[in-house]
């Protein structure tokens, strides 16, 4: 799996990935049948007794998991178009949302002989973030006229092949999750229950095609990928019929354990047809360069940083952003988290709002759709939280509960908040989460 796309919210909110992702296993030496250990137990006079031999298939360790969230975040601008301008996920002012329902089917990868891994993934989600991460082809046409729509976030094969280097190179190749950027969809994988400008609007969501890590070393791999585009797959569901794709790098625990480093780079036509023209739109480009590190101070102290910078050809438009995380784990279940960002869009085109609930798709493959947008601005936003993580027991993997404070600010003097009639806003609320 995107193992390092995980590590970089691991200090800020525990554990990432939804239950039961699979993960990549490091293959045995010698190619072979999968069974455990023999098991060696004492007679009641202490002699040893004869050993039994536990088998295992290949389709012993499927695991199955059920994640629920749900949340609010009240507007203090109490907007008349109920909704939270800028925030895609926590969309709607002052209204409780069933934000997901994530079904997750697993097949860890497992060695199949050779040095040679086979495992799976099958995700599906039902709530209101699938709006946000449809995918045009798929699931665009599903509820569309719903808020709670259904999406598929992970359908995919897991391969680790034992080429070139010791450590071999890893392949996921269908439906999967952008490897770009900090914060990811699952709740249990990021800090807070709001999301940033960089991660909604810099950061990819989902693609249609297949990525690799190549290990140079147990410290060092380099990432690259070709997929169908944001969001897109393939004939009438991509909007100009080109691919895209990234490459990059990852350095992951560095300085003792303590440091990991990701970069990647993507490049590929994401304008639709419709919006530039056929020419146009082949041709144009968009490209996304994305930063980010972490560092974990000491066990309870960790700092996170990203970086990002996108220009789009056709659109002629630029952002360019930061953000800092910092958490405090004040007890095995408890940890304090604090976020500042600023992030620069330099003609309005990025950071838009989509109050139907089938806008977002339609807008991805430029067809007409109603949108809120604001003109070109510099955000501004500060947000604090709790993350409380109970141990429960009885069947219940995750309870996860955050209250959250978020201020936000337009920092060269436009008003993209509440109507179009403020600076400022502040957003007050949280979510909780279940997982079994």
């Amino acid at each position: 799996m995107w193992n390092w796309r995980y590590l970089l919210v691991m200090g800020l909110c525990g554990t990432a990935g939804y239950e039961g992702q699979a993960a990549f296993a490091a293959p045995p030496e010698q190619g072979g049948t999968l069974s455990s250990a023999p098991i060696v137990s004492a007679s009641a006079t202490g002699q040893p007794v004869a050993a039994k031999t536990e088998t295992k298939t290949w389709f012993s360790d499927i695991d199955v998991g059920l994640q629920l969230e749900a949340g609010a975040m009240a507007n203090s601008g109490h907007p008349h178009n109920g909704m939270n301008f800028g925030q895609l996920l926590q969309s709607h002012s002052d209204t409780g949302l069933l934000n997901q329902v994530a079904l997750t089917i697993t097949k860890p990868v497992d060695p199949i002989g050779g040095g040679y891994g086979l495992g799976a993934n099958i995700q599906m989600l039902y709530g209101s973030d699938a709006r946000a991460y449809v995918i045009t082809g798929i699931s665009d046409r599903w509820l569309k006229h719903d808020r709670y729509q259904i999406t598929p976030i992970q359908a995919n094969i897991a391969l680790h092949m034992p080429w070139l280097t010791k450590e071999g190179l890893d392949v996921q190749a269908g439906i999967l999750a952008s490897p770009m950027g900090v914060e990811v969809l699952n709740p249990a994988g990021r800090a807070f229950y709001t999301m940033t400008y960089t991660a909604q609007y810099s950061n990819p969501f989902e693609h249609v095609g297949f990525y690799g890590q190549w290990h140079l070393n147990s410290h060092y791999a380099v990432l690259f990928g070709v997929d169908a585009g944001n969001q897109k797959s393939f004939g009438r569901g991509n909007n100009n019929g080109r691919p895209a794709g990234y490459v990059g790098f990852n350095a992951s625990q560095l300085a003792g354990g303590a440091v990991s480093v990701t970069y990647l780079l993507r490049v590929g036509p994401e304008d639709a047809r419709r919006q530039l023209g056929t020419h146009r739109a082949h041709e144009a480009q968009r490209y996304w360069n994305d930063l980010n590190a972490t560092w974990q101070i000491t066990p309870k102290w960790s700092l996170t940083a990203e970086a990002t910078q996108v220009h789009d050809e056709g659109l002629e438009a630029n952002t360019w952003s930061g953000v800092l995380w910092g958490a405090y784990a004040a007890t095995s279940s408890l940890t304090f988290n604090a976020r500042a960002e600023v992030y620069r869009d330099s003609t309005g085109q990025f950071i838009v709002q989509y109050p139907e609930d089938g806008s977002y798709g339609r807008v991805l493959l430029g067809l007409p759709a109603r949108t809120y947008s604001a003109p070109a601005t510099t955000y501004g936003d500060f947000s604090l939280n709790a993350v409380w993580r109970p141990q429960l027991g009885h069947h219940v993997k995750l309870l996860q509960i955050r209250p959250e404070i978020r201020f936000d600010r337009s920092l060269n003097n436009t008003r993209p908040f509440a109507d179009f009639r403020h600076q400022n806003r502040i957003l007050i609320g949280g979510d909780v989460t279940l997982g079994f």
